[in-house]
């Protein structure tokens, strides 16, 4: 398992590069301190994960989490400061699978990049692989890929996750808490922020607007509800 670290602080690096040695037997880490540095470590050093500072010199961490985004679907975990919500909300939007906040214990780091490893490894959740929605929307949950009007949308690791747990349970609410535990773990039980996040990401790629929705349903105070297809039999719900 090689796991890069684009970190601009030495001693960071070097705790983090111990803390996987120690805890993770087998892993590589391989480090970079700035945007430009990782982009090309990226394409040689074929990593299976990436922890990622968003305050990087030069190039922001932001930038390096968008460009990786347009050509791989690799697992991003961010590190932010602590009180900044914005850069939470904003690497999330580009395509981060989860962030840690600095400063962060070593040991909660490697569990949760173990969990986005997880993630991005286990397939779709629903048993229906192939979902015809109606006229305009497929959904491909084996090749984690929306079909819109015709047009191929490709889903990320987490964002199919999120939609085969909806699928599953289509016509029926699915809790924000069962959603957070199914998709990333009991550890981010109450990390609405960064499903809210997800599903916006989500409502996009499937067409659908939050204020008149088609497909996703926000029940408020609950969860979400995803539409149940007309044409394809469905099992039923999965418990909480």
């Amino acid at each position: 398992m090689r796991i890069l670290v684009v970190d601009d602080e030495p001693d960071v690096v070097e705790v983090i590069e111990l803390t996987f040695s120690l805890q993770w037997p087998g892993s590589e880490v391989i480090a970079a301190a700035d945007g430009e540095s990782a982009l090309k470590l990226f394409q040689t050093g074929q990593p299976d994960v990436v922890v990622l500072d968003v305050g990087l010199p030069g190039m922001t961490g932001f930038e390096v989490c968008r460009r990786l985004r347009a050509i791989s679907d690799v697992p991003i975990l961010m590190l932010t400061v602590r009180g900044e919500e914005l850069d939470r909300l904003k690497g999330l939007e580009l395509g981060a699978d989860d962030y840690i906040v600095k400063p962060f214990s070593p040991l909660e780091l490697v569990a949760r990049t173990r969990a986005v490893l997880r993630r991005s490894q286990v397939g779709p959740l629903a048993t229906v692989s192939r979902v015809i929605v109606d006229e305009e929307l497929t959904l491909d949950l084996d090749n984690r890929e929306v079909i819109l009007r015709g047009q191929p949308v490709k889903l990320t690791p987490t964002e199919g996750r999120i939609l085969s747990q909806l699928v599953a349970n289509a016509g029926h609410v699915v809790t924000q808490k069962t959603l957070l535990a199914k998709v990333w773990g009991w550890e981010s039980e109450d990390d609405m922020l960064m499903l809210k996040v997800h599903i916006a990401r989500l409502r996009d790629k499937l067409g659908d607007d939050a204020h008149n929705p088609r497909y996703i349903f926000t029940e408020r105070g609950l969860g979400y509800r995803f539409v149940k297809p007309a044409t394809v039999p469905f099992p039923p719900p999965s418990s909480p």
